[in-house]
């Protein structure tokens, strides 16, 4: 990119400086630490950056133009410039009927796309009256018991209209199964359904837990989905591979980079062992990344997630298909940053993070409503965070642009410095014989592990300073409102689950069940059988519990 000679002469000039310009400070006033690093420790920052530190880099190699390989500088022609990023706002709590309702309010105030979060329940595949489910039925998202929820919660909204992202990892396959359920009684074609299921089993094991069966049924699943939907709904992302947990858990920006493309790599070669051609379902396949606060280091890890699917796809895999080497990819804003002292700081802080996403050139972003820390957002607070969005795609010029930052020194190397520390990390995942068996190793949870203590020992020390936190604190915060869900919503909804167990049909729904525990102890597709039961209206946990039954439940170290 640049000339030797000119480089020698920048170099040398960079040096002269400090001599003359920078030493005589530092004698004088120091600097305020005495090693400056990004949002987690993971890269050093220098003082200042030149060419020199990105003297090799090559354009058309690196860069390429955006919707042109490596994809670094975005997957699009037109950037924002054609069309804007999908607004989501992540929403459901407590009944099918308070989500509609939220539902409704959002796309009223401007939201262009869904995002479904449902209670733990519901993700761990138990029905609202089960006894593992007291206490928690619609407490952090929407309990769905059977087809009779689902079509409550998109009541009045139009399936071919909307696009819905939906949290559901472990039973995703049953509630994939409900919302094409309603789209089939709505009248739309299953072709024009749009939008992701999260279905990213991996990241469960690694960080969130909420995991049901044994990592190898759990990727049968997960292939069947995505034979299914090629055919059936090929507008549909049949998975979200998702680095924002790990990111959460407290890794950093690299290894949230790594282990969430090494997850990646892992249901490829699954889908691909199942006799799947690469350019049938990569196409499909999207990913999910945390904005956190350091917004040009997640500048640099976005752009280099680009290059590095690229890469990789097109190194392990030889598609024909361009598209499969397409990196898209969802953002939500850092949960873990948010602060339950001085709440009005976090929308400061979504702002930023929110930003830092745009300018990485994200395809849809859910903002994090600021007093998330403590309740479920209230509406005020999701208008605040949606209204954030609209700010910064309307008022701020940051999406006049594509890829803003490109050609700055500083993004420009600690992009190549975050691919870089990604692929030693994917080496160590390699040698350790690929991500299913780091997992297994509890290899990948020590790293995380390990990183998190490493940054909450910063915070007690004061090290990493956390505005309102360790520094900068307040006596006492204003009382404000936040969302509940009551005993009384919990019922309602239980009551709810035992009239469609008392209206339904009996007979019909242990059909469709013991049909689909015959497809499990065969190699046929799950997900026709799933459907099947979910239009008889059996329940999550019905569903869920066959499959338990055949498969058996994790827990860490193996099958019981």
């Amino acid at each position: 990119m640049f000339d030797p000679d000119e480089l020698e002469e920048i170099r040398a000039g960079k040096a002269e400086w400090h001599e003359a310009e920078v030493e005589p400070v530092l004698e004088r006033f120091g600097e305020r630490k005495e090693t400056f690093t990004t949002d987690t420790g993971g890269q050093e920052v220098d003082r200042l950056y030149t060419p020199d530190d990105i003297g090799d880099l090559d354009y058309e190699e690196d860069l390429g133009n955006p919707g042109e390989p490596p994809y670094t500088r975005g997957v699009y022609s037109t950037g924002y410039r054609g069309r804007l990023w999908t607004m989501r706002q992540y929403a459901g709590f407590s009944t099918p009927e308070d989500t509609n309702e939220r539902y409704h309010y959002l796309l009223d105030q401007g939201q262009t796309g869904l995002s479904m979060a449902f209670d733990l329940p519901t993700q761990m595949g138990y029905d609202s009256d089960a006894a593992m489910a007291a206490g928690e039925v619609g407490k952090a998202g929407v309990a769905i018991d059977s087809l009779d929820d689902m079509e409550t919660v998109f009541d009045g909204i139009p399936l071919d209209e909307v696009s819905t992202s939906m949290t559901i990892n472990a039973p995703a396959s049953v509630l994939l199964a409900m919302y094409i359920a309603v789209g089939d009684q709505q009248g739309v074609d299953r072709s024009e359904l749009r939008g992701t299921i999260q279905n990213d089993i991996l990241k469960e094991y690694i960080a969130r837990n909420t995991y049901i069966y044994p990592p190898e049924p759990s990727m049968r699943i997960i292939t069947d989905i995505f034979d299914f939907c090629a055919s059936e709904t090929p507008k549909f992302n049949t998975i979200s591979i998702s680095g924002y947990h790990i990111r959460e858990a407290g890794s950093t920006a690299a290894q949230e980079l790594a282990f969430t493309l090494g997850n990646g790599i892992e249901y490829v070669e699954t889908a691909i062992e199942a006799g799947l051609d690469v350019d049938d379902f990569a196409p499909q396949l999207s990913f999910f990344f945390n904005g956190h606060n350091n917004i040009f280091e997640e500048v640099a890890k976005f752009r280099a997630a680009r290059r590095m699917w690229h890469d990789i796809i097109e190194e392990r895999f030889d598609p024909d298909d361009p598209k499969s080497k397409q990196l898209k990819f969802h953002t939500q804003t850092a949960g873990s940053m948010l602060t339950a002292q001085q709440i009005e700081n976090n929308v400061v802080r979504v702002a930023y993070q929110a930003l830092a996403a745009v300018l990485g050139g994200t395809q849809s972003l859910h903002t994090n409503g600021k007093d998330e820390a403590l309740a479920l957002p209230t509406e005020e607070s999701v208008r605040t965070a949606l209204r954030t969005q609209q700010i910064l795609a309307h008022e701020s010029g940051a999406a006049d642009t594509i890829d803003p930052l490109a050609g700055s020194y500083y993004v420009e190397s600690l992009t190549d410095e975050v691919e870089e520390e990604a692929y030693e990390i994917m080496d160590e995942v390699d040698d350790r014989g690929g991500m299913l068996e780091a997992v297994e190793q509890q290899w990948v949870q020590r790293q995380i592990q390990d990183t998190a203590f490493d940054r909450q020992k910063e915070i007690e020390e004061k090290e990493r300073i956390i505005v309102g936190v360790n520094e900068f604190e307040v006596d006492e915060d204003p009382a404000m409102d936040v969302e509940e869900v009551t005993e009384e919503d919990q019922q309602r909804q239980i009551d709810s689950l035992e009239s469609v167990r008392e209206s339904r049909d009996d007979e019909a729904v242990d059909a469709a069940l013991e049909a689909l525990r015959d497809a499990a102890r065969s190699d046929q597709n799950l997900m026709p059988y799933i459907i099947d039961a979910v239009k008889a209206y059996a329940t999550v946990g019905e569903i869920c519990n066959v499959m338990r039954d055949e498969f058996g439940e994790y827990q860490p170290g193996g099958a019981v």
